[in-house]
């Protein structure tokens, strides 16, 4: 199977605010094979929209003639805009175009016409009724019939969904979104499933009527935290496949200082070591010593449910950054907390505002890079820039070489002030254990994190050699072009890193189709039962240690009482040989879904065999997959206690403990007493 290469193409890039514009004509189509269109929104009628349609759309109305030839728009179609060009030049090349819904800024409402943000609940209204907590279907059923007439009227291949996020974990998302989407967090992901239930029933219902098959992926965090509050993660049965958010995994929202998208885990990180993960004299035994702030670790996490080939990872063509660091090796793994903790931008560190439902912050926040080290920021309601550190791979790599930035002030820069100025020396640093580089300046103690070639191609080469289907970048302007081929003496817009990365996908072999362990081998017999995990508590932070059950439904002629019932859990679970009776709960899973539990004191015993013995995961998790077992206790129903009625018909739930998330698993195989082994058909 062909690998994928999917760039985000972002709508405000379009020239309407006078900065510079990236359009479609300047993808390089030849390297590619989908087109993410971010973002659309859910307007008040809860429908799919981009907006008003007339000549100052981005998406269906804007033209771009001032601009050249190269620039024109196909005159057959019966609308103008971003989606014009794009489909003018996907079609010819076979590029995948699909819409994304939402973005961390219109998750929980959008922007108007007039540029103003509308706080309209977003998804979180849209799925949830905001004052009972119960799922809207009827909601649902509106905004799915329109995505599916929207893809058909613009010639889209479907619909990605970029909702941030539906967890049950407290403050999650943007905190401008918090007064709704913190009212109901335990049932968010009732209306999460029911929302991807319902879209995969609309575009295939689109698709019997139109003849072309119509897609539905979703970006998803990468982030343990985040996870934990996705219960078992259901909803990926209804998806083609997923795009890994495998960035952001450290920011200037707290102080330590570390990869925007560390490849793997170096036993340093700054924030892992804050929370004693690493100490397996405390806590850190649960965890095996695992840092779960790496790519490795997110796409793993997948691999217990997933093919490998329905997984693409999310690689950044931006950087994060922080200003007065202390310590760390070059600023790697130091800390940089702003002094004035009441100054934090909202929903960070001493200014968590009156919306959040935690009594304090997890940590400092982070004093972000600003000025130059920041051309790429966002505003808050003030209009005052925030500082993160965020900045296009071609402006950094201007900085490092020494390089002329004649476009800072077109980025809404002041620059009269000296910190939108180059002050000092950026020296590029490589960490050969995260695959990740940076930037530090001694005079202004900055770090950036940064990607460059050597970087991006090991994280291309990671997705190759583990049977990804591709990777994802955010976004597509954030590339570069040297100054040998633009002409113009600096970095610029251009593809270096794409084109890499589209060369190398092309000759790669096909991606992985199997999920869980590829060397498993299912039984001769399969059998129809039902798996699920339940007993989630409908507060995230409440799930730790994650008690909850594994859930089996007998629907075949089989009597499966006694049966050993083992499965495939990818080593992002941490488990080795030492810690296997943490499985068994230490009290038994309270939460919604259960039905009749296996009494955790004498229904029976877990066992495993674990991936890998090794301590920790520096330099990545084992390949490997954890093969977990429930011997149910053997005997005879209602004269032996204990046992557990797993007949024809029925259904147990087996109680686990683990210590960090995991979707549902897979390659199931349930062993009688008398030896004989059944698989579980796949759905």
């Amino acid at each position: 199977m062909k690998r994928r290469s999917i760039g985000y193409f972002i709508s405000w890039r379009n020239g309407a605010n006078d900065q510079p514009t990236y359009l479609a004509a300047d993808i390089p189509w030849g390297d590619i094979t989908h087109v993410n269109y971010a973002f659309a929104h859910i307007d008040q009628n809860w429908k799919v929209s981009v907006g008003a349609d007339g000549p100052e759309n981005p998406a269906t109305g804007m033209t771009w003639d001032n601009k050249g030839p190269k620039y024109s728009l196909d005159p057959s179609l019966p609308f103008k805009g971003h989606f014009n060009m794009l489909n003018k030049h996907a079609d010819p090349k076979g590029v995948k175009l699909l819409l994304s819904v939402g973005g961390w800024a219109e998750t929980g409402g959008y922007f108007d016409d007039s540029g103003q943000r509308v706080s309209s609940g977003g998804f979180y209204s849209l799925t949830v009724d905001e004052v009972t907590g119960e799922v809207r279907q009827d909601r649902i059923d509106i905004f799915a019939k329109s995505a599916a007439e929207f893809v058909t009227k613009y010639g889209l291949d479907g619909i990605d969904i970029d909702y941030e996020y539906p967890s049950s974990m407290s403050d999650a998302g943007s905190p401008d979104d918090w007064k709704i989407a913190n009212k109901h967090r335990g049932k968010l992901w009732d209306g999460y499933m029911a929302l991807m239930k319902t879209l995969r029933f609309e575009l295939d219902k689109a698709a019997a009527a139109q003849g072309k098959y119509y897609m539905l992926t979703i970006a998803s965090p990468s982030s343990a935290y985040l996870l934990r509050g996705f219960e078992g993660f259901q909803a990926l049965k209804y998806l083609d496949y997923v795009n890994i958010m495998s960035y952001d995994l450290h920011g200037a929202w707290n102080q330590f200082v570390g990869h925007n998208a560390a490849l793997y885990d170096t036993g340093k990180d700054s924030e892992i070591a804050d929370s004693k993960i690493y100490n397996t004299a405390g806590d850190g035994s649960y965890y095996n010593a695992q840092g779960y702030l790496n790519i490795d670790w997110s796409y793993k996490y997948f691999r217990t449910a997933l093919a490998g080939g329905r997984v693409n990872i999310g690689l950044p063509y931006y950087t994060r950054g922080w200003q007065n660091v202390e310590g760390g090796a070059n600023g790697l793994w130091g800390t940089a907390a702003l002094s004035d903790q009441k100054k934090c931008n909202i929903g960070t560190g001493g200014n968590l505002g009156a919306d959040a439902l935690s009594l304090k912050a997890g940590a400092p926040c982070g004093f972000g890079a600003q000025g130059i080290d920041n051309l790429w920021f966002d505003q808050d309601k003030n209009g005052n820039e925030v500082f993160t550190g965020q900045n296009p791979l071609w402006h950094v790599n201007n900085l490092r070489d020494g390089l002329p930035t004649p476009y800072v002030d077109l980025y809404g820069h002041d620059m009269n002030k000296p910190e939108s100025k180059v002050r000092g020396q950026y020296i590029e640093n490589y960490d050969d254990i995260a695959q990740s580089s940076w930037l530090w300046n001694p005079t202004t103690n900055v770090f950036l994190s940064t990607e460059n070639e050597r970087s991006f191609k090991a994280k291309v080469q990671y997705a190759i050699d583990q049977g990804a289907g591709g990777i994802m970048f955010w976004e597509l302007a954030g590339d570069y072009s040297k100054p040998s081929e633009n002409g113009l003496g600096y970095y610029y817009f251009g593809n270096t890193l794409t084109s890499m990365a589209g060369k190398m996908l092309k000759n790669a072999t096909s991606y992985g189709v199997q999920a869980g362990d590829e060397k498993f081998v299912q039984p001769a017999e399969l059998l129809d039962v039902a798996v699920d995990l339940v007993g989630f508590l409908p507060k995230g932070e409440d799930n730790y240690p994650i008690q909850i059950g594994l859930k089996l439904k007998n629907n075949s002629n089989v009597d499966l009482t006694g049966a050993k019932v083992a499965f495939d859990v990818s080593p992002s679970a941490p488990l080795s040989a030492s810690t296997v009776g943490f499985l068994k709960p230490y009290a038994p899973p309270a939460g919604k879904g259960i039905e009749n539990l296996v009494d955790i004191y004498s229904g029976g015993t877990w066992s495993a065999t674990t991936a890998s013995n090794k301590v920790g995961n520096v330099g990545g998790l084992p390949n490997g997959f954890h093969r977990p077992a429930y011997q149910l206790k053997q005997g005879t129903v209602g004269s032996t206690w204990g046992v557990a009625d797993f007949g024809p018909g029925k259904t147990i739930t087996i109680g686990m403990r683990l210590f960090m998330p995991i979707p549902v698993p897979t390659n199931f195989t349930l062993t009688l007493a008398n030896g004989k082994v059944y698989g579980i058909k796949r759905k």
